[in-house]
């Protein structure tokens, strides 16, 4: 099969579909290793439980041929929602735990990166009709509100102490990026469009800051919203708060751009598209070979040179979905050999056809390699890449497929 073609994806989405039933953990989903099998030394975290509970729903919607049957999946689907009502919720203080194990909670911090995904799982079950899905949705957003939302910023904070007592002073885009994600999900799903007007003040601001840094988005901030440049410089590889530049995030931002300009229409905040077109450019011209091989770098400096060379596959993931957003918004056929390129990579480099789903890290000879990113954690990024040329720009993945697409 050609790599990208209608039949390589739908094949790609069956084995990562089979991949993730392996995750299934009695807390929620686990932490899956090279092989597929349970990490059994840590904990189940909120955030894989999250995304893997969306990709169940999406597979379920999806309802295609090759992978787990529509009852398997279903109950993959009911299993997530379960689990995020259930040990991963913190039913005293209310919020969801970071992390859980069989003792409790594992790691009890309140952080909206993965509440962030507490409300694009409940988003996507509900739009599969999963029971107590709509429940889990009204409840996720009403936290998020209470919580995270930063009105007078138009942002999302970052992280509290168990109890909401204690804020931390860092203020992150990533939990921001992910919140606009999940707030056009929600928005899509519930009709109510102060999700999609949120999602677009965060847009404007993110925007705004990476205009002002030659299309290459600061990352860290202080908590009156003032970048950190230097953040991590002794931590550059960090899976979550890596120094400089990340380079899959400028990627994943000129998606999300696009999408919240179709979502608000005429309501948008301007220069939405433009600054999809320059971030994308900036990535790749940044991230793209930057070392001489093939592959995009996970970080640059802000002069954009390479500073982790490793290859993510999920930076991968992110420039198929913004090559195919530009692709439908502007109609530019370099979009398209753009596509079949990183479809080539991923054919060649990522695809584990001995182990199953994608490799998540390569070295910068593009050989294996586990320094940020041990094992293969979810099947999120890689099953949504494979499945954003069969749906329009908006509304999103699961509104979408419960739409008929």
């Amino acid at each position: 099969m050609t790599p990208g073609s209608s039949a390589w994806r739908a094949d790609q989405r069956a084995g990562l579909l089979r991949f993730l039933a392996g995750a299934r953990h009695p807390l929620g989903f686990g932490y899956l290793e090279a092989d597929g099998a349970l990490a059994r030394d840590r904990p189940v975290e909120l955030w894989i439980s999250c995304r893997m509970t969306h990709v169940a729903a999406l597979g379920l919607l999806a309802d295609e041929p090759g992978g787990p049957s529509g009852d398997e999946l279903g109950d993959l689907a009911r299993h997530g929602v379960r689990s995020l009502a259930g040990p991963l919720r913190d039913r005293e203080y209310d919020g969801w735990f970071a992390a859980v194990d069989g003792s409790g909670p594992a790691d009890d911090a309140k952080q909206a990166y993965g509440h962030a995904f507490v409300v694009l799982a409940a988003s996507s079950a509900a739009a599969a009709g999963v029971e107590g899905a709509e429940s889990l949705l009204g409840d996720a957003l009403a936290v998020s509100a209470r919580r995270f939302w930063d009105d007078e910023a138009g942002l999302s904070l970052e992280e509290w102490d168990r109890g909401w007592t204690v804020l931390d002073d860092y203020r992150g885009v990533n939990a921001n990026m992910h919140t606009v994600e999940a707030y056009l999900a929600a928005g899509d799903v519930t009709g109510d469009a102060v999700w999609h007007e949120r999602a677009g003040r965060i847009a404007a601001r993110v925007v705004g800051w990476a205009s002002e840094n030659q299309w290459r988005i600061p990352e860290h901030f202080t908590a009156s919203w003032a970048p950190m440049l230097e953040h991590h410089r002794d931590q550059p590889a960090h899976p979550f708060r890596p120094y400089g530049a990340t380079v899959g995030h400028g990627l994943e931002w000129a998606r999300l751009l696009l999408a919240v300009e179709a979502s608000l229409g005429t309501a948008a905040p301007g220069g939405l598209r433009g600054a999809a077109v320059e971030l994308y450019a900036r990535a790749v011209a940044d991230g793209w070979a930057a070392d001489g091989a093939d592959g995009f770098v996970y970080t640059t400096d802000w002069a954009g040179a390479a500073v982790v060379r490793q290859r993510m596959h999920w930076v991968l993931c992110e420039a198929i979905g913004a090559a195919e957003a530009l692709r439908k918004v502007t109609g530019d056929p370099a979009y398209a050999d753009d596509l079949a390129r990183w479809w080539d990579y991923a054919d060649a480099h990522l695809v584990d056809r001995a182990l199953g789903s994608w490799h998540h890290e390569l070295d910068a000879g593009n050989l294996p390699a586990a320094t940020v990113w041990p094992g293969k954690p979810d099947v999120y990024h890689a099953y949504q890449a494979l499945l954003v040329e069969n749906l329009p720009l908006v509304p999103s993945f699961a509104a979408a497929l419960a739409g008929g697409g």
